[in-house]
Order: structure tokens, then sequence, then C-alpha cells
């Protein structure tokens, strides 16, 4: 499983201990990074504790203030993205930007880019490409806003494929596109049933993502509308109560039998358990951390929002891309950056051993697809 502990009756020990002390509110509304986040942040970024602690506010401001950038913008926003290098929000815009915008912007603590192409056009390019027939040698495909092009991953080893190649030649009539190569197909992380582990339907391993009122969200490849679900110690949670995969990879299963569902992500022992207070989503370029019983605690960086991923099974949409790894098991877990839930595990390539991606679906899709409400502390 990934992560958050969503539901149980019997929970782990450590999803019953408390806080040690009553976090404090910071500047922004949410609690302030706790020690083991900020040791896995040095562990997995190479960071030292007042760089890891420096990172995670600025992360914080970026986020805040993201929405305002691309409202200031207007037609001209050609997307944003988190900087670690300057650790501020970057905002692009297009030619025509007006100065008084681009002052406003500057002014507004965003640096800022000239781009030639604004992000509805990007965004325009990448749909028209999502309605083309991808081969199994093409992993992915993505606006990345730094580079101001939709980013189309072939597999390494594929890039001579005749069908690879027709729909590259496809996807460069669509629009600015950049060809790059990925180490191996996107996969799902499903996993035969293991004993101890979190969740399981049928034959199938995953994990729990986030709680939400009556129920947990999770990957829709984990199961069908209907399926059953027991919990890690066997007892029945249950059951699948909208899926959906492939096109989307998310789920909910209400929770009942005497299981409930608490505001937390695991932290394995890694770190302390997470409290979810919100869903506000964290910019491209932001660290990220992930939770899972099958490879536990692991940080990345969000590398790209709304991208394509084609899986074997068929595309799915609109998915975010992180550098954290992951493994079999970990598919429907929680992606968490510092209190504020972004997304449930949907699958990558690589493992935690000699790295990866990971590709998760964003929560606020998912909650608002079957009307539910996140459970927050």
């Amino acid at each position: 499983m990934i992560g958050s502990w969503t539901a149980t009756g019997t929970l782990p020990a450590s999803a019953n201990d408390a806080p040690a002390s009553p976090p404090s509110a910071s500047s922004t509304g949410s609690a302030p990074a706790s020690a083991g986040l900020v040791r896995a942040m040095q562990r997995d970024f190479g960071l030292s504790r007042a760089e890891a602690e420096a990172r995670l506010a600025a992360e914080r401001t970026a986020a805040d203030l993201a929405p305002e950038v691309r409202r200031t913008a207007g037609s001209a926003y050609g997307g944003a993205w988190f900087d670690a290098g300057s650790e501020k929000l970057t905002v692009a815009v297009t030619r025509d930007a007006a100065p008084s915008t681009v002052r406003a912007l500057r002014d507004s603590g965003a640096r800022v880019r000239t781009v030639e192409h604004s992000a509805r056009q990007l965004d325009a390019a990448k749909s028209r490409i999502d309605r083309l027939d991808a081969p199994a040698g093409v992993s992915s495909w993505s606006v990345d806003p730094a580079a101001n092009t939709v980013v189309v991953n072939v597999v390494d080893g594929e890039r001579a494929d005749n069908d690879v190649r027709r729909f590259v030649a496809e996807a460069r009539a669509a629009g600015p596109v950049t060809v790059r190569t990925v180490p191996a197909a996107a996969r799902t992380f499903a996993a035969g049933t293991v004993g101890g582990d979190p969740y399981y339907t049928g034959n199938v391993r995953c994990s729990i993502g986030f709680s939400v009122h009556g129920g947990f969200v999770t990957a829709g490849h984990c199961g069908g509308v209907g399926a059953g679900v027991r919990g890690w110690d066997g007892s029945y949670i249950g059951n699948f109560q909208g899926s959906s995969f492939p096109g989307n990879d998310y789920a909910w299963v209400n929770v009942g039998s005497g299981w409930w569902t608490v505001p937390v992500v695991l932290g394995w022992g890694t770190v302390p358990d997470r409290l979810v207070r919100g869903s506000a989503e964290a910019p491209v370029g932001a660290s990220i951390c992930r939770s899972g019983s099958t490879t536990r605690w692991h940080c990345g960086t969000v590398l790209a929002k709304n991208e394509t991923v084609n899986y074997s099974q068929g595309a799915v949409h609109q998915m975010t891309k992180t550098s954290v790894c992951a493994e079999p098991g970990d598919s429907g877990g929680a992606f968490i950056s510092g209190d504020q839930a972004q997304g449930v595990t949907s699958g990558g390539w690589g493992n935690c051993s000699g790295g990866g991606e990971t590709w998760f679906q964003p929560i606020n899709e998912i909650l608002g697809r079957y009307g539910l409400t996140l459970h927050t502390a």
C-alpha cells in the first residue's frame, strides 16, 4: 500500500500515536514541517536541516501564489513552476504580455520568463495528442511549462519503431513537441496477495489513499465497482463504490464493519505519521512525498502535470508525474506535500533500489468526480 491509512478499527501503532506536541500554525495556515519530514527531505534531496526547512517554507509560499499569478497573467499565461535554485515560483508569459502585467507579477514575488507559446496553446496541442492512438513504445506525454513545449516520452530503444515514429510525426503536427527517452514503459503498481499488508481485493494487494467522509480513495486499477475489500488483518472493510480505469485511475471504497476513517498518512517509522489538513495543489518543481507498505516513505519532486500515461491497458489522462520511486503493492496510496493531500499512486517505471518515476491521479479531481469530502484534521 502507499500510504494514508484511512480506515481501521485496529490501526497500526504508529497511526494511534499522537504528536508529541500540538503543531502551531504557520503564516500560511499550514502546520510547520515535522522533524521526521525534514529528515526525509535531507535524506532524499541531500539537504541540510536548514535547507530542507527553507525549501518547504518556500514551496508553501509558491503554492499559495500560483493561482494569483495565473489570474494576473490572463491570456498571456504560459505556465508556472517552483524553481529549487531560487526557491521562488517562476511564471511564464508570452511576448504580448503588457508591461503592467509583468510588473504586477514581479511585485507579487514571482520570477517572470518570456516564452513563445501560451499555456492555452500548449494545452490545446496536448489535447490533440490525447486523441491519437499511442503504441506501447510511447510512455507518456505532457506540457512542460519550463521548456514551453509538449514533451513526448518514448521508451529507450523504441524510437526507431515504425509505430512510434508515426505517432511522433502526428504529435509534432499537433503543436510544439519535444521528444525525450525514458528507460522503461509505465506500469501499474498492484501486486499479488502478501500477508500483513493493508488492503486486498481478490488476489490483488493495493494501498489505501486518503480518508474521505464515508470511506477512502485509491487507484481504479485495483478493483471494479462492487468488488469487496479486506484490510491488513483480513477483515471486511467495504466495497468499491466507484472505479475508473483506464482513461482515469481512481476509485473510492466505503468503510464499515467496525472500521473508520482517520486523516492520517503513515510514516512507517521513517517519519511521524502525517495529519492531512487540506488539498492545496503543489506546483511543478515542488517536493512531494509518498508512503506505502511495500516501499514505505520516499520523497521526490513534481516533474509534470496533466500528463497522459500510456499503460498496456490503455491511456490514463490528467496525471501528475514525480521523481518518487514506487514498487508493486504501492498502487492507490497517498502522495502528500507537507500536510496537503496531492493524489493517489497509479504507476510508473523503475524501483526504489535503482530509482524511477511515478504518476499519481490528483486528489481534487477524484473528490469532484464522486462528490466526496476529504477527511482533514
